[in-house]
């Protein structure tokens, strides 16, 4: 059994901490923009081919007193690094956290590289080549006070990229947000889904990956966890053939998306067409003014422009406000979700909102507003 950590979204821990324990992960516990877990290799698999709300999965290597720069460059040289690392591989180092001594993380990274790469060139006469964009082996080290922690990263680019996303509207909400959004409202499968003004496509895709029990990191080419000395091929490709297997054929409820702008909606279709889910998805050009419930009840859910320019504004009032009507006059039955980064706007959709979520998209405070609609 190891010890992992998976980095989140911060405020999306205990979702994170809830997604963690559903895949089977022992001792969780959430931390600030992360979760502590423990498992085995399969579970580490597991955990980077299905995990939606989660951004990668660390594995801790090291953990030592750090109060600068000269015993970091110490400490790093007294771990084995041919164990994880052959000279033939690229690296790249990334530095998270901070003390007093150590406050530049560009400055930490670029320390802890030296210490690697003088460490094979010691032993080897050869040393890695530095990879910032695609490295074999991704490195991560973490400051807290003066404790370093050093992971490896089993995950490469962030697990939010999963792959399908070639095309994306003005301001998309990460895949990892949209997944844990639908977590957060408690969005049962079962229960036809709309998105009124999905752009891209972002929520309608995840809600259609959840519902077919599709893993997301099936779309993905590689993990770093594939470059890991100890990786178990056979492990993975087991891993991989039963969430080939376990994807449903058909959608227990119909999922739409709509939107006013053409061309997003292509967007839209060629990122659904990318996860073989064009035939799944309903798609449709639609005005909010013209919008009508496409079933008795189901649940509704929204990311509309926060407006960060003052014209804006005004202009978006109007359209919270014709969201508000839009739900009173033609959506009874449903359960509303809105999440909104701006208090002014929030007010003008007229409506008494039966909870108000707080979250972060990315470093904006944003609240989810449920509306009730009897």
């Amino acid at each position: 059994m190891n010890s992992y950590f998976a980095t989140v979204q911060r405020g999306l821990e205990p979702v994170a901490a809830s997604e963690l324990e559903r895949l089977g992960a022992k001792e969780v516990r959430p931390d600030f923009t992360g979760v502590h877990f423990v498992g085995d290799r399969a579970l580490l698999y597991r955990v980077n081919l299905w995990a939606r709300t989660i951004f990668r999965v660390l594995v801790p290597i090291g953990e030592f007193d750090c109060p600068n720069s000269d015993i970091l460059y110490q400490e790093i040289q007294k771990i084995t690094w041919d164990e994880y690392l052959q000279p033939d591989r690229t690296l790249a180092v990334t530095c998270t956290g901070g003390n007093q001594k150590l406050n530049h993380t560009h400055f930490t990274a670029l320390q802890v590289k030296n210490a690697i790469v003088d460490q094979q060139r010691r032993k080897s006469g050869q040393r890695s080549s530095v990879d910032v964009q695609n490295p074999d082996v991704a490195i991560n080290v973490h400051i807290h006070q003066n404790r370093c922690t050093v992971s490896l990263d089993s995950s490469g680019t962030s697990l939010h990229r999963r792959g399908y996303r070639q095309a994306m509207g003005a301001a998309p909400l990460k895949e990892t947000l949209a997944a844990a959004l639908l977590d957060i409202v408690e969005w049962n499968t079962n229960l036809p889904f709309l998105d009124p003004l999905c752009g891209s496509g972002t929520l309608p895709i995840e809600a259609a990956l959840k519902a077919l029990n599709i893993a997301p990191g099936l779309f993905r080419q590689k993990f770093s966890l594939q470059n890991f000395p100890d990786f178990d091929p056979q492990l993975w490709q087991q891993l991989l053939a039963e969430a080939q297997k376990s994807r449903l054929a058909k959608l227990p409820a119909p999922i739409w998306g709509s939107d006013r702008d053409p061309n997003v909606l292509t967007q839209a279709r060629s990122n659904a067409q990318r996860c073989g889910l064009e035939h799944q998805i309903r798609f449709a050009q639609t005005e909010l003014s013209h919008l009508e419930a496409p079933a008795d009840c189901g649940v509704l859910l929204c990311n509309p422009p926060y407006g960060e320019r003052l014209g804006d504004i005004q202009e978006l009032g109007t359209l919270y406000k014709l969201l508000g009507d839009v739900f009173k006059q033609r959506f009874k039955g449903w359960t509303a979700f809105v999440l909104t980064g701006n208090k002014e706007l929030a007010k003008k959709v007229g409506l008494k909102a039966s909870r108000r979520i707080p979250i972060y998209n990315g470093a904006l405070a944003c609240t989810l507003l449920k509306y009730e609609l009897y």
